[in-house]
């Protein structure tokens, strides 16, 4: 064995440490032990036989009808075939289920790119778990989720909903939260195949990408998701290389070929444009639906032997076996979750669903991981965590005299974005909000003050139930009416919120209207300038007490479907109000084809100088024992539906950071966004902690690593730029359509290493609250081919290894800490240098002084490449060197590995 330390000492290897840690003893592949996954019973699955026999009594047009949806979120029903309609909604953070209805509430979960930063696939697994008992609550069999695109660019505005920059740490996330997700019985799906990295002209860009990149960096995740046994795999908008995905040979080989995926490839919603091409290539399922493209015209494709009905039959085939996993197809129980193992009754899509409550459990559970994905950017001389009441550090009251005091700061404090826009919104149960959380874990101990400090957004505030009233009842909320075109009311709602998407009670009949109205009482609470708008496509008006503020016709900016049907433009009008004066505001909206059905009714109080509310929030940090400011984007930052612009915070936030740090040398920033922004303060303040789209336990979360009680325990899961300007960063704009993947294999750390540049943080880069010496890196000598087949080794022979790491917590409190191995290898022409990249990782945990030795498996898939020539992986160049450390850039060990 070679074993080197950084000062080429000899030091014995302790055991290996038990680890209640969930990242312990990881491979590339899905972690093994019994606590990988939540425990569930499964069902036999149904056989060929059983499934050819199911596809024999149906008819062609019976066949096909199954291929598309029963509606926007429901797939078909047979009782031919004892099959019941299986609910479907997006994620990942949470399961709206199907209806956009804000009474209609779930749980939140924190972003897909926190969960990636805890490096903690046991974690993501229980969330997983969780986001099933709220599917089966909400009766949903199918999750739109995980999203396994890469963090190509931070310019992307889904990166929020993307886990990292890396393919191996995003694909062993993946597969926890599918192991999770799918141990409850509801099916994943492994989302958007392959290269959607970025949103501009996302729904017919075509990505140019070297066979060799795309198969090494952008198609692993997904490889590592089917080897989990995802049970479904959507295929994207774009085209890759020239072909729409719904029409690759990608969806053949290797997805169903080499990969040997068994499940239902479904189109993202409205991906399927054409008949034969999509029929012809393994696409299984069009959604929305009922497909026009799929229904009759497909069915005459068959009939006049231009498609194949065996390949009808194989996509029929692998509906129902997905059907059979989930329970919805009579005769076979699919996979049971821990609770149905033990009674419980499965929720069927024509059962009411379930009241939403919120178990102390889930609380816990979703607070432990807001500190688990929380980083901890900087912590100069200490200053985290805080004494729970900050004053008494020094055994003093506070500045003047009085109880210590808290001043938190900031446009996020009192409203903290808990995740991000677009789809995958969902309406939270609860959100507690960071102001929320210091002052309940510090109680009567200190004051809490708070200032917002700036205003970020520009969109209208939707009215919601705490400022309006509905005008025929006088509830809470307002009065939605479906209206026809001469005007007769044909449904009336009551809602919580001025902002519909669709209707909640009925909308068979709703989608019968010609127009919508939506009417509330307001009582405005501050004399002047109020504005007032109403949101949605085509001809709106806008109403105040009967005099018309707006009567305008909206044209469509875009055709994406994330514009179109949740952020359309707005129209606003200001208007001088009284305060205590009821108003009663009326929107209407006609509704057009193809233009969507949302719509809003908004109202804005007027806004203060902003010099003015900067000055107050200085003042209060000045005379604060500590501020806390909490900086970040929002909806019209980061989204669904476009890309960034810029990375820098929005607003006047970078100025409020430089002028409390000024005022109060103990401050902290808390970074509340789903990606990398600019922080040019960064190097001025003591202390930095990203906290990222944490959920609706943000503020428990935040305030258990503030104070202390949780360990910061996230780490990295892509760079971050100091400044976007020269920085290393690939486009997202296409040129004529075309958006080339010119970087290759360079993304993230790797590009940043490449062009020598230094990023503001490097991937993998997190402290906690302890530290940490790493003394030994211990790596077979010699490690023997092999002629095994199995996954644990590759076709060229190479297979996994472990390598064993020594590090001693040299601190004052037990700690977490995230073992990260690097492979480096010789050059490969002029493809790839051989720089380091990511092998393995796992996590310890130790008390202080305490000596442990984290376990890493290196899969045998780390040591080679892709060979386009020889269409399969060949050994990368030698020489081998294994590097170990705490980030991509800071690798005290490094070892030399000869095959």
């Amino acid at each position: 064995m070679t074993m080197i330390t950084p000062e080429s000492e000899s030091l014995p290897l302790p055991g290996p440490a038990t680890l209640s840690d969930p990242a312990s003893g990881n491979g590339s592949g899905p972690a093994p032990g019994p606590t990988s996954e939540p425990a569930s019973e499964t069902e036999p699955a149904p056989s060929d036989a059983e499934l050819d026999a199911l596809v024999a009594k149906l008819d062609l047009p019976a066949k096909v009808r199954l291929l598309s949806g029963a509606s926007s979120f429901r797939t078909q029903g047979e009782p031919a075939v004892g099959l019941r309609e299986m609910g479907v909604s997006d994620g990942p953070a949470g399961v709206r289920g199907e209806r956009w209805d804000e009474r209609d509430t779930a749980l939140v979960l924190p972003s897909p790119t926190a969960l990636a930063a805890s490096w903690d696939e046991e974690l993501v697994a229980e969330l997983g778990g969780l986001l099933a008992a709220e599917a089966r609550r909400k009766r949903i069999d199918i999750m739109l989720a995980p999203t396994l695109n890469l963090h190509r660019t931070p310019a992307a505005g889904r990166h929020f909903e993307c886990y990292s920059e890396d393919p191996l740490l995003t694909g062993r996330t993946a597969a926890a939260y599918i192991r999770g997700v799918q141990a409850g019985g509801v099916a994943a799906t492994a989302k958007h195949y392959v290269a959607n990295d970025s949103e501009t002209e996302r729904l017919t860009l075509d990505a140019r990408v070297d066979e060799r990149t795309l198969r090494e960096v952008y198609m692993a995740p997904f490889e590592a998701a089917v080897r989990a046994g995802v049970w479904v795999v959507m295929s994207a908008y774009n085209a890759v290389n020239g072909i729409t995905m719904s029409e690759s040979p990608l969806l053949a080989e290797p997805l169903k070929g080499t990969w040997g995926f068994d499940g239902v490839v479904v189109s993202d919603w409205g991906a399927v444009r054409s008949t034969e091409d999509s029929a012809l290539a393994p696409q299984d399922l069009a959604m929305p639906g009922p497909h026009p493209l799929w229904g009759e015209p497909l069915v005459a494709a068959v009939r006049e032997g231009r498609v194949p009905e065996t390949v009808i039959d194989d996509k029929v085939r692998r509906f129902l076996r997905l059907a059979a996993r989930v329970g919805a197809l009579e005769g076979f129980q699919g996979t049971l979750s821990p609770l149905e193992a033990h009674g419980e009754t499965r929720a069927t899509t024509t059962a009411p669903a379930a009241a939403p409550v919120v178990s102390d459990d889930a609380r816990v559970l979703l607070r432990r991981a807001v500190a688990a994905a929380s980083v901890l950017l900087r912590n100069e001389g200490g200053l985290l965590p805080l004494d729970p009441v900050p004053g008494r550090r020094s055994g003093q009251d506070g500045p003047d005299g009085g109880p210590p005091r808290i001043a938190v700061l900031g446009p996020n404090a009192a409203a903290a974005r808990v995740q991000g826009g677009g789809s995958a919104g969902v309406f939270p149960i609860e959100v507690v909000s960071p102001l929320d959380g210091i002052r309940d874990a510090v109680g009567d101990g200190a004051e809490v003050v708070h200032a917002e400090g700036v205003v970020l957004t520009t969109r209208p505030t939707p009215l919601h139930s705490g400022n309006s009233r509905d005008p025929r009842s006088g509830a809470p909320g307002v009065l939605v009416r479906y209206l026809a075109a001469d005007g007769a009311e044909i449904h009336a709602e009551h809602r919580l919120s001025g902002r519909i998407l669709e209707s909640g009670d009925a909308p068979e009949l709703a989608a019968t209207a010609a127009a919508v109205e939506v009417s509330a009482l307001v009582t405005p609470d501050v004399t002047g300038e109020w504005r007032f708008a109403v949101v949605g496509l085509g001809a709106v008006t806008l109403r105040a007490d009967g005099e018309t503020l707006i009567d305008t016709y909206v044209r469509p900016e875009s055709r994406d479907p994330t514009y179109v049907h949740v952020t359309p433009s707005f129209r606003v009008a200001s208007r001088q109000v009284t305060a205590g004066g009821e108003l009663l505001l009326v929107a209407t909206r006609h509704w057009e084809a193809d233009d969507g059905f949302a719509v809003a009714l908004a109202a804005d109080p007027p806004r203060r100088d902003e010099d003015e509310s900067i000055a107050e929030a200085v003042a209060l940090a000045r005379d604060a024992d500590v501020a806390v400011v909490v900086v970040g984007t929002t909806d019209e930052i980061e989204s669904e539906g476009f890309d960034r612009t810029s990375l820098a915070l929005p607003g006047r936030q970078d100025e409020l950071v430089a002028a409390v740090a000024a005022a109060n040398p103990r401050t902290v920033v808390i970074v509340n966004s789903g990606g990398p922004v600019e922080l040019p303060w960064r190097e001025s303040v003591p202390a930095v902690l990203l906290s990222w789209f944490p959920g609706q336990e943000a503020g428990h979360g935040l305030a258990d690593v503030l104070f202390g009680h949780a360990e910061p325990g996230g780490r990295l899961p892509t760079t971050w730029a100091g400044l976007a300007e020269g920085a290393p960063l690939p486009s997202t704009t296409p040129a004529d359509g075309v958006l080339p993947y010119e970087e290759g294999p360079y993304i993230g750390h790797r590009a940043w290493r490449r062009a020598g540049a230094e990023p503001a943080y490097w991937f993998g880069h997190g402290l906690g609250y302890t530290t940490w010496e790493y003394r030994l890196l211990d790596v077979p000598e010699v490690v023997e081919e092999t002629s095994d087949q199995s996954e644990s080794a590759g076709e060229d022979g190479k297979r996994d290894i472990v390598v064993r790491v020594a590090l001693r917590n040299t601190g004052a409190r037990a700690g977490r800490e995230v073992v990260q191995v690097y492979l480096g290898t010789g050059p490969d022409g002029d493809y790839d240098n051989g720089g380091p990249r990511l092998a393995g990782f796992t996590a310890v945990r130790a008390e202080p002084g305490e000596d442990v030795v984290a376990e890493v498996h290196v899969a045998a898939r780390s040591f080679q490449r892709w060979s386009p020539a020889e269409g399969r992986w060949r050994s990368r160049p030698a020489p081998y060197t294994l590097y170990a450390g705490p980030t991509a850039a800071r690798l005290p060990l490094s070892a030399p590995l000869a095959f």
